[in-house]
Formats: structure tokens, sequence, C-alpha cells
């Protein structure tokens, strides 16, 4: 058997976000020096047809875009994904003005702030000549594992990302060749994206189908009127329909190996047999090494924003024994370290 760390993948949840302000340069390169064996960048779109890697369009929870007095006017009131949100969009600026802001920490009450507005926005085309120049300075792989973020949404205002991104994974040697993975918690631009993957004959580029808990739908399912759910979709039916195009899912750590009613780690749930018997792989999201999202039975002290490796790596063994493929940490050092141990006993 090969060692437990060349099998299972590390993958930076939008960089090393533990440390570093999420989705810029530092912190995938923070995640880099870290061991991760993928970077994730979140994508969505400026009005000009640029990707951002941000996790969501709205910019005000995690830039300092309220602070540009010259911006004011464009706070909004949008329907992102059947949800109402607040604030200022992606696709309401032009590249030249999102290069302006500043990015901010998402988590401010549990984190380090030390770093808000050092850094900018970046986009899906410097980030892989960013990875390029990393992966051929410390001599090995790095994989890119973008998000489609709003598909339909963004498909909606005209500015689909589908093809954009893989004429941007095209574009650049680097990705023409190494390790890509695309993720979508929707389903028709997975099946549209294998399809037209088929067709150019790219092999290096493999498809991630993201799974939400109980009985959320996609949002395209929403949109089109459909009645598919994420509970059947980790079905067997609904894994073998998923293995019909693309190559693994992406579930939460809690549909691996949920909790008790004291909160300490339960049995393994069936859904990573299931899925490897449909030859697809599972990768678990997202571990966090502060107490506040580590398991209560595990939590060091009383304070939700202490940093507590050991029960990251005690929550993440109890998924590798359920058979996971690879898993997203915001702390790639803390997950390298969960795999150079071993599975736990």
């Amino acid at each position: 058997m090969k060692p437990l760390a060349s099998r299972v993948r590390v993958i930076a949840h939008r960089g090393a976000s533990a440390l570093r302000p999420e989705h810029t340069l530092a912190a995938y390169g923070q995640a880099i020096a870290d061991g991760a064996d993928f970077i994730e960048p979140d994508l969505v779109m400026s009005r000009d047809g640029a990707m951002i890697a941000r996790h969501e369009s709205e910019l005000g929870r995690t830039t300092d875009v309220a602070r540009h007095r010259a911006f004011a006017s464009r706070e909004t009131e949008r329907h992102i994904d059947g949800v109402a949100v607040r604030g200022w969009f992606s696709d309401d600026f032009t590249l030249a003005e999102l290069k302006t802001l500043r990015v901010r920490e998402r988590f401010p009450q549990w984190r380090d702030t030390r770093h808000d507005g050092a850094y900018p926005l970046v986009t899906l085309e410097e980030i892989i000549e960013f990875v390029a120049t990393e992966a051929a300075s410390c001599g090995r792989p790095i994989g890119i594992i973008p998000e489609i973020k709003h598909g339909t949404h963004f498909r909606r205002l005209g500015l689909p990302m589908e093809d954009r991104l893989l004429a941007t994974l095209a574009a650049h040697p680097y990705t023409r060749s190494a390790p890509v993975e695309i993720q979508s918690f929707e389903v028709g631009n997975l099946k549209y994206l294998r399809g037209r993957l088929a067709a150019s004959g790219q092999r290096n580029i493999r498809l991630l189908q993201l799974l939400k808990g109980g009985d959320c739908q996609p949002y395209d399912v929403v949109a089109a009127g459909g009645t598919l759910d994420y509970a059947r979709m980790m079905a067997p039916a609904g894994l073998r329909e998923i293995a019909g195009y693309a190559d693994g899912i992406g579930a939460r750590t809690r549909a691996v190996v949920p909790l008790t009613a004291a909160g300490a780690l339960a049995m393994p749930t069936s859904l990573v047999a299931n899925a490897h018997a449909t030859g697809l792989e599972v990768y678990a999201y997202t571990f966090r090494p502060e107490n506040k999202w580590v398991p209560r039975a595990l939590w060091q002290g009383d304070d939700p924003a202490t940093f507590n490796q050991a029960g990251s790596i005690a929550e993440i063994h109890a998924c590798l024994d359920a058979g996971i493929d690879g898993f997203f940490t915001d702390a790639p050092a803390v997950g390298r370290k969960a795999l150079d141990r071993g599975a736990s006993p």
C-alpha cells in the first residue's frame, strides 16, 4: 500500500485562509509553502468579463469597498441563488475598479486582521501564473481546483463562466498539463463542461460535483423548476448518475462522519463506500483549525478562537479512516501533519 500522504490530496481552501485573507496570492503562497497539493480559487465575474477570485459576488464582507466614496451609490440588494443579499457586487464593477479594492479578513472575531488592506483582488490568470512560478520553484506540480460560483446567476446576466474558464485554462502552458479540477454546486454546467472537455481532448481537467446537505437543491435545478435535491444525489442511484459526468464529489465533513448529540465524532456513513463503488472519488470539506469549527468534544479550552491543531487533526483522521481521497482545509500545514502522522489507529 502506498503511504497515506501520497494518496490523499490536501486542498488549500481559498488558500491558507486560516493565516492570510482568503483568495489572495499571499494565502495561496502560504498554502503552497505549507504543502498543499491543490489551491482553490472560487470564481466570480466582473462587469467586463474578468474572472476574479472571491467566494461570493458580494464584496462588502471581504473587501474595503464600503470605504470607497466613489462606490457608495453601488450598494444595492440582489437575489443571488434565490437569497436576498445587500451589498456591493462584482458584476457592477470593471476589473480596473475591482483592482482598487483591498482584501480584509472574513472572520475578524476569530482570526488575525493584521493583513487587512495589504492585498488586492486577483484574477484567475494571475493565479495561474503565480502557481506556475511556484511549482517551478519548489519542483513539484501544484494543482488548481477552481469553483464556479453562482453559475446560473452569471449566465442570466450575460456573463457565463464555463467557456471563459476553459479558454483561460487552455491559454496557459501550465494549466494545459498540470492537475486541474473544476467544481460546482450546480449540475448542468458540469454536464456541459464534460461535453466540452470530451470534444477538446484535454485530459488533465477533472470535474467535481459539490454537494450540500438535507433537502437543499442545486440552484440550476431550482431555476428550472426541478425536484432533484442533494439528498437524492448522495443516495446510491444519485451517485451513479453523477459518475456519468463527474470524476468525484465534494461532500460536507458531517456527510462523511456525523456527530453524536454530545458533539463527538460518530461512526462514518456509507457515503464514501457508495461513491467509490461507482468510481467516484470523495473530497471532504471544510476542516478549519479553530475551536469554533472543530467538534465540541475535541475543543481545547473554551475560547472559540483557539487554534486547535490536535482537534483538527483528530477530525481529519476520522474522515481519512472513512476512506476519503482528499480534503479541503483552511490550514494546509495542519492537513499535511495529519497525513504525515497517518490515519488514526
